[in-house]
């Protein structure tokens, strides 16, 4: 069946047809839902090929990729936001384009992939705090979102974020108030505003509480179980180690417990740890109960919910921008208790 077909057996037009199956707000939901409901009765399968041809589409989103991160490829957290993302364009008839590039070409391919019409919008990932790819999409006036934000950008763009702040800083209060003083921060790469801002919230909460923030005691790296390991050994090797660690990701924490249990320590008891839980699809914080207490947050969620806000930028190009801002939710784990002695 045809898109005319299917709207002849609605008795509506082929455009109210075609808007109400990709989403155009100004279709009314009794409306969208009949013709999505007649779309699945009758096995409709648009023709996204011919799709872009009327439109004008390529009917493609990009993803540009430097060499540097190209280690995120195979990242945990990366590919579950991507897997998240793909459902949105898939549901959308939007092909996910990922172009990997060398560090010094990184804003040469968004300009080309922009002015060649080969994407429809880019979502852009890893953002540092004065990112140089905003401004340029910006004047490009191609449709764009940030996964993430840029502190010192502050000029008006599309993005969504969690508040890496206020989690870090509730989860630093929480292990203060189970008599913590030596807190240990195992943190992201601090050229990434993520890992600036959870550093700001760890800082906050030690400020508040009257605790000198010692520098030793705070790391930043590539988040990933051996860093995660060795950072912990140091630390829980120095005369006066901390008794409670603060790490960015679900990955290190993992590194932080091996360090803890071959010292014949018990997580929870000796040694406590909260970390960021992303909801990592292959890598869940523990089954039927956490493990870790964590602040949580779903990455496979925010690349769902960035797929649809950038789609929906592309249908309304004249549109303002929008951002949304997540907290992170705390979940009690294992992995805390007071502070030994």
């Amino acid at each position: 069946m045809n898109l005319r077909q299917l709207a002849e057996k609605l008795n509506l037009s082929q455009t109210t047809v075609s808007r109400a199956l990709n989403g155009y707000p100004e279709v009314n939901e009794t409306t969208r839902k009949r013709v999505l409901d007649a779309a699945a009765r009758y096995h409709y399968r648009p023709n996204y090929r011919a799709r872009g041809l009327a439109t004008g589409r390529a009917m493609s989103i990009g993803h540009v990729i430097p060499a540097s991160n190209q280690p995120q490829m195979v990242n945990m957290i990366f590919a579950d936001f991507i897997a998240g993302a793909g459902e949105v364009y898939a549901r959308h008839g939007y092909d996910m384009v990922i172009s990997m590039v060398r560090d010094e070409d990184e804003l040469r391919a968004y300009r080309g992939v922009a002015e060649k019409g080969a994407v429809d919008g880019i979502l852009v990932h890893s953002p540092t705090c004065d990112d140089p790819r905003i401004a340029l999409l910006s004047q490009l006036e191609i449709p764009f979102l940030v996964h993430g934000r840029s502190s010192r950008v502050r000029s008006d763009y599309s993005w969504l974020d969690v508040n890496n702040a206020r989690a870090f800083e509730r989860a630093t209060r929480h292990l203060i108030g189970l008599g913590h003083r030596r807190i240990a921060l195992v943190n992201g790469q601090e050229q990434l505003d993520f890992a600036l801002r959870r550093r700001a919230g760890y800082l906050k909460a030690l400020r508040d509480s009257a605790i000198a923030p010692d520098s030793i005691l705070m790391r930043t790296d590539e988040m990933s179980e051996p860093y995660g390991h060795v950072t912990a050994s140091e630390l829980l090797d120095l005369p006066d180690p901390p008794t409670a660690f603060l790490a960015s990701s679900v990955v290190p924490a993992l590194g932080i417990r091996r360090a803890i249990e071959e010292r014949g320590l018990v997580m929870g008891r000796d040694v406590s740890i909260i970390c960021f839980d992303d909801r990592i699809s292959y890598l869940p914080n523990g089954l039927e109960a956490p493990i870790f207490t964590a602040m949580r947050s779903s990455i496979r969620a925010a690349g769902r919910r960035c797929a649809e806000l950038l789609i929906d930028r592309i249908a309304r190009p004249d549109s303002t921008t929008v951002t949304e801002l997540w907290e992170a939710e705390f979940v009690q784990g294992q992995s805390t208790g007071p502070a030994p002695g």
